[in-house]
């Protein structure tokens, strides 16, 4: 119980660090700084832990990687719109 407990706080701090930087690129209409490789490279290594996380039916990883990804996948696109 302790350690599922854990993971779902350490889900979501380091899940919802993500969405400070979604706010900004939308208020500011602009992604230049953002890495495209690295934003790139972080949406594989979610997706790398959901898939860990189904096959081990872990559920804190699955609830916070699936958010992740649509998180990431939300920071991709503003890059690819607001990048110039």
């Amino acid at each position: 119980m302790l350690t599922e407990s854990l993971g779902l706080v350490a889900g979501a701090l380091t899940t919802f660090s993500i969405i400070p930087q979604i706010i900004r690129v939308f208020k500011l209409k602009s992604a230049r700084e953002i890495s495209i490789l690295f934003t790139t490279a972080l949406l594989v290594g979610i997706l790398c832990w959901l898939a860990y996380g189904i096959l081990l039916d872990l559920t804190p990883l699955i609830i916070w990687n699936s958010i992740a990804t649509l998180l990431m996948v939300t920071l991709l696109y503003m890059k690819l719109r607001y990048g110039r």
